[in-house]
């Protein structure tokens, strides 16, 4: 991300005394219209009405210590895909292909550094892990399971089962046919469940 990039998200999200002329509960579609239109207390608005859902989302398929960079990439792309976007369309599955499509970039940038940082670092000794109490909660047994499946099936228990999203909406997100989704989630379910047996949990 640009140091210009990080300046306008850093002016449009902070938090300021003056209050926005619009009303508490302005409609979607208003608030579209007024950010097309450069609105930028509208775009804070819309933010603060799905940066959690986009956090959440970010968090399941990336790393965590990247995730609010990720959070200001996406609303950053939304801001200025904004004015393409279809009104007829549903916005939160827009906006969630956006996600998706920011954790796939920096998986594969990932990727590409964690390979050029192996061979780096190929001869020097290894360091030993320190003890991570985190590990001994539940969900962090879930977070270790979806680390070990696909991206693919990764992002399709995460939409569907953790976000609660339905096959459709999953399909359009990934631009991919329901039935696609559905062989996807019944193999990565599979192999969560495996994954989960062999860490004593029952179902």
């Amino acid at each position: 991300m640009t140091t210009a990039a990080i300046s306008w998200i850093s002016s449009t999200f902070s938090v300021q005394a003056t209050p926005s002329s619009n009303s508490p509960d302005q409609s979607e579609r208003e608030l579209i219209k007024d950010c097309v239109a450069g609105d930028t207390q509208s775009f804070r608005r819309l933010y603060r009405r799905y940066q959690n859902r986009v956090r959440a989302l970010l968090f399941q398929l990336c790393d965590a210590d990247a995730i609010d960079d990720l959070v200001q990439e996406v609303f950053l792309r939304v801001w200025k895909g904004l004015p393409k976007f279809r009104q007829n369309a549903q916005f939160s599955t827009w906006l969630y292909r956006i996600a998706w499509n920011v954790a796939s970039d920096y998986r594969q940038a990932a990727a590409k550094g964690r390979s050029r940082l192996e061979v780096l670092t190929q001869q020097a000794p290894k360091q030993q892990e320190a003890p991570d109490l985190i590990q001994l909660h539940y969900e962090d047994i879930v977070m270790r399971g979806l680390k070990e499946l696909s991206f693919d099936h990764r992002t399709i228990l995460v939409l569907h089962d953790l976000e609660g999203m339905p096959q459709k909406e999953v399909a359009e997100i990934l631009d991919i046919p329901v039935g696609t989704v559905k062989s996807r989630l019944f193999h990565a379910r599979g192999a969560m469940r495996q994954f989960l047996d062999r860490q004593g949990v029952q179902l």
